[in-house]
């Protein structure tokens, strides 16, 4: 069974910036595409981001401010996030999928506020 958790959330102001990481307790190179979803209150789910071995998608409200990366030898996925915005609150989550079959971490709560 594949687990993965994440970190590196917490409170930052807007304009800030928070690097969320993901380790993975199995190889990231099985996955056929990585990625992180976040759920704010009151809101949809929401794809973040996502990336294959070589081709990265972003939703159009967080486009040129969050960046995803994946590291194979370290199993990690990462998520760069700048120019935080209130908005941006959330709890985001790591994903990974396979066969068909999708693989969740538990969440790490971002919140941006003054």
């Amino acid at each position: 069974q594949v687990q993965l958790v994440e970190s590196g959330g917490g409170l930052v102001q807007p304009g800030g910036s928070l690097r969320l990481s993901c380790a993975a307790s199995g190889s990231i190179s099985s996955f056929n595409a990585v990625g992180w979803y976040r759920q704010a209150p009151g809101k949809e789910r929401e794809l973040v981001a996502s990336i294959t071995r070589t081709l990265a998608n972003y939703a159009n409200t967080v486009k040129g401010r969050f960046s995803i990366s994946r590291d194979n030898a370290k199993n990690s996925v990462y998520l760069q996030m700048n120019s935080l915005k209130p908005e941006d609150t959330s709890v985001y989550y790591c994903t990974g999928g396979k066969c068909g079959i999708g693989y969740w971490g538990t969440g790490n709560l971002v919140t941006v506020s003054s």
